[in-house]
């Protein structure tokens, strides 16, 4: 597992492919706010209850700057899937061999009734304009975090 990032920080630079399969690389929104948020899998209560909460506060995050970018280590049929029946309208990447999780430190050791074993850490990065990390969180929940986000943003 990689370091976790800290505000200041550079963003690692990172290019996959969307629930279509075309190319979306992070410094191609130079010049915008992203909130980058990672997720263990498509189509799971959780994920699906953090993906609908984006798509819905999308103009509100939008009117403030901020464009929003889903990744997990689903191949793109999954997502594709995924926003389909759940009518998701947040930007899906495909992370199948997790080098961008890893590089984000969202994926790691973790431990669930008392069991240990290696998964993706639900995890929210919020990078400025100029693609640098002006947020890391780590260990989110799925349900109120959205809320969270923008309260903590002045949005």
């Amino acid at each position: 597992m990689s370091e976790r990032l800290q505000p200041g920080d550079v963003a690692p630079a990172f290019t996959l492919p969307d629930a279509d399969g075309n190319e979306v690389s992070l410094p191609s929104y130079e010049g915008r706010k992203v909130i980058v948020y990672f997720y263990p899998a498509a189509l799971t209560p959780g994920c699906t209850k953090q993906a609908c909460d984006f798509t819905d506060n999308l103009e509100v995050l939008a009117s403030a700057g901020y464009d929003v970018i889903g990744i997990s280590p689903d191949q793109p049929e999954k997502l594709a899937k995924f926003r389909e029946k759940e009518s998701l309208k947040v930007t899906l990447l495909a992370d199948p061999d997790k080098k961008v999780l890893d590089a984000y430190g969202a994926f790691g050791e973790k431990k669930n009734y008392g069991k240990t074993y290696m998964g993706v850490i639900r995890s929210t990065i919020v990078v400025d304009e100029h693609g640098k990390v002006e947020r890391a969180l780590y260990n989110v929940r799925a349900t109120g975090h959205v809320a969270k986000i923008i309260k903590d943003l002045g949005i």
